[in-house]
């Protein structure tokens, strides 16, 4: 188990940034909310019904695991994950920049998008070149 080359290096270290901010975000909710340019409210102020909480700790533990599958996937070198990677990751690109032009999601929340799109681009390099190399 060991990391073989570039694209598996994008794998990686997209898997390790999810891992902790799934890790951070299951411990401390509202820090991912600040981070996402969301205001944060104390719990005891939000409304009844107001499950803002309970939405950003399954979407941290859907960090948490996709950080482990792509940090194993990098380990093992399974590069079919890797290209089923690139078009998954743009197309969040796309649905997570939308929301933000649409008025959903403050501008902070294209950090987010951003990092989806330049991931799915390395990743995309990487296989490229790799391809190309003589076997």
């Amino acid at each position: 188990m060991k990391i073989r080359d570039a694209s598996g290096w994008t794998i990686f270290v997209f898997g390790v940034l999810a891992f902790v901010l799934g890790l951070m975000g299951l411990i401390r909710p509202e820090i991912l909310l600040s981070i996402l340019g969301f205001e944060v409210i104390e719990r005891a102020a939000r409304a009844t019904g107001d499950y803002t909480i309970v939405f950003m700790t399954a979407s941290s533990m859907a960090s948490f695991n996709i950080g482990i599958y792509y940090v194993l996937a990098a380990l093992n070198d399974v590069k079919i994950f890797y290209r089923w990677t690139v078009p998954f990751r743009t197309l969040t690109f796309i649905v997570f920049t939308t929301v933000v032009i649409l008025g959903i999601a403050p501008q902070k929340f294209l950090g987010v998008a951003i990092w989806e799109l330049v991931g799915a681009i390395a990743t995309g390099v990487a296989l490229y070149f790799e391809n190309k190399k003589p076997t």
